[in-house]
């Protein structure tokens, strides 16, 4: 077991349970159910539990869109704005689907998606007008598995 937020222990039914929802959020509890074992009933309540404890933040879909540009912009920060700051007024942005903060080199990965390479282009410049920030790096992907 794993120490999880507010002091609670997430087990093997949770952990299998989240993997489900990972690979397909739209699972009846009736399969939920089935695949872990339990009743519709604790199913219902492991997930009201994991979304309380903030573990799920919410339930949304893995796409990809035709003609859709995906990047990745490696986002290196300089004190005194902290990086959380940085990236909450990322995440705020139009076109930004994800938003990690990371070791390494750089401080945030952002992944963004949007209809042109345009409009991925916005999105850099805004994130590079952000007080704080000191340089971006952006990929573009070309292929998803």
């Amino acid at each position: 077991m794993i120490q999880g937020k507010n002091s609670s222990n997430l087990d093997e039914k949770d952990y299998k349970l989240l993997e489900l929802l990972r690979r397909d959020s739209r699972l009846s509890y009736a399969k939920l159910a089935a695949e872990l074992g339990l009743s519709e009933s604790a199913v219902r309540k492991r997930i009201a539990r994991l979304k309380r404890l903030g573990v799920i933040k919410r339930f949304t879909i893995d796409y990809e869109a035709p003609g859709e540009v995906t990047a990745l912009i490696l986002v290196k920060t300089q004190p005194p704005t902290p990086v959380p700051e940085v990236s909450k007024r990322i995440v705020a942005y139009s076109y930004v689907d994800k938003v990690f903060e990371v070791t390494g080199e750089y401080d945030i990965v952002v992944m963004a998606r949007a209809s042109s390479t345009r409009d991925i282009n916005k999105i850099i410049d805004a994130i590079r007008s952000i007080k704080g920030v000191s340089e971006t790096y952006t990929m573009v992907v070309l292929r998803i598995y």
